[in-house]
């Protein structure tokens, strides 16, 4: 598969790898951007950081989002239904390998007006 390049509003994610079984994707997000606030119904992820930093935001609910910093070498799993957002303290680079559900995201924030 030839890499895909996908420009967000935040960075970039290049799409390394998608199949039926899993997908893997680089993403890079700019320093003071975020992703938006989301969950997805099916789609499991693991978040690894390569460099820079990033603040990752998971709950249940909004008002129950805890947030933590992440650095290089650091990752974290993302079960379906679990709000999430990342935003990049530092401009960053990190993995993001999942199932293969690409389209299934639920935005419920997001700072550039996506749906």
């Amino acid at each position: 598969m030839n890499k895909t390049i996908v420009k967000k509003p935040w960075g970039q994610e290049e799409i390394l790898e998608i199949n039926d079984r899993y997908m893997v994707k680089k993403l890079t997000m700019k320093e003071g951007h975020r992703c938006s606030l989301q969950y997805h119904q099916k789609k499991r992820e693991t978040i690894y950081i390569l460099q820079g930093q990033l603040r990752i935001l998971t709950g249940q609910t909004q008002q129950d989002l805890i947030a933590r910093g992440y650095g290089p070498h650091e990752s974290i799993t993302i079960e379906p239904r679990v709000l999430h957002r990342m935003e990049a303290v530092k401009d960053s680079v990190y993995l993001e390998s999942s199932s293969p559900e690409i389209d299934d995201v639920v935005r419920v924030q997001d700072d550039y007006q996506r749906k």
